[in-house]
């Protein structure tokens, strides 16, 4: 027969249990049980010895719900135990991902990296000469590099960073793929003319990137201060171009519409688990959370509770810092 170790069951069940358990854990202890009858019946009269039980019944009801218990509480603890990774079965040696540090698109591919928990490194792209990626042809941001393998579009990435991670499962074509493109045809284009809404977020936002960015200290100067003014007037022909008449109600009704999709679900699709529309609108949505533009969405919508919780889903990030 199998035999169970009394000894290191009953410690899990001491180190798990209330007092009742407690007392039954420290009577189990003076035996090493087995699934034999006579070796049961032995237990379970030590067992009344030891808590003073009398009756027959209740004393092999007490020891059978224990020894139950305390092995579903065994397997539960293995089971936790040999959990794997989220990305088990996609371990590439080396990631790099070729960015500008407050592009959304870039930003998307991040929150799909950190939640899956893929190791990755970080090519900072300087925007006026762009010369990390001079070796491609694609000559636009986010680029991937797989072990050697280049992906492009944020989009495309994901999706085939989902097929590798999730051979057997199918990107849904309902209502994922609808806010996924509803991420990239609207959201993203509501996000530019409010960070650059006035002067001062336009300064505040590329003091940001500036910061972040892969700049000498005359380019950081150069890009503060003339891409700030230059990206101010460009936000308002954005603004004009996606027929947006005040930036932050735009902005206000995006977070909203949402809210509303969700219709009181955790996420998109129900669940405890984050989709990749959920992570597609929290990677967009990431660079700016704590700029004046973020931090105004957060207090007039209802986005921050979800917003909250995507930020614990996802967690810390994935990148290799050099």
């Amino acid at each position: 027969m199998r035999r169970v170790n009394g000894l290191a069951t009953v410690g899990r069940a001491l180190t798990c249990g209330g007092a009742v358990e407690k007392r039954l854990a420290q009577a189990a202890l003076m035996s090493t049980c087995s699934s034999s009858s006579s070796n049961y019946h032995i237990f379970s009269q030590k067992l009344a010895d030891r808590l003073g039980l009398s009756r027959p019944s209740l004393v092999r009801r007490v020891a059978g719900t224990m020894l139950f218990s305390v092995a579903a509480s065994s397997m539960a603890q293995d089971a936790l135990a040999k959990e794997k990774p989220r990305s088990e079965k996609f371990l590439p040696k080396e990631v790099v991902l070729y960015q500008y540090e407050a592009c959304p698109f870039c930003n998307k591919v991040k929150a799909f990296l950190d939640y899956y928990s893929i190791p990755y490194k970080i090519v900072e792209v300087n925007p006026i000469s762009k010369k990390e990626i001079k070796w491609s042809d694609y000559k636009k941001v986010p680029i991937l590099k797989v072990d050697g393998e280049q992906m492009v579009d944020s989009s495309d990435i994901i999706d085939k960073l989902f097929h590798r991670i999730n051979p057997d499962s199918s990107i849904r074509d309902g209502e994922e793929k609808k806010w996924r493109e509803w991420v990239d045809n609207h959201l993203v284009h509501v996000l530019s003319p409010n960070i650059y809404r006035s002067t001062s977020e336009a300064l505040e936002s590329f003091d940001y990137i500036t910061t972040h960015g892969n700049f000498s200290f005359t380019e950081r100067l150069v890009a503060k201060y003339a891409g700030a003014a230059a990206m101010y007037f460009v936000s308002k022909k954005l603004k004009k171009k996606h027929n947006i008449t005040d930036e932050r109600a735009a902005l206000y009704e995006a977070a909203e519409t949402w809210v509303d999709a969700l219709n009181g679900r955790h996420y998109l699709a129900g669940g405890s688990k984050p989709n990749l529309a959920d992570l597609a609108v929290f990677g967009v949505l990431r660079p700016i959370r704590y700029l004046t533009s973020g931090k105004d969405m957060v207090e007039h919508t209802r986005i921050g509770e979800w917003y909250g919780r995507m930020e614990n889903a996802v967690g810390e990030s994935a990148r290799i810092k050099e």
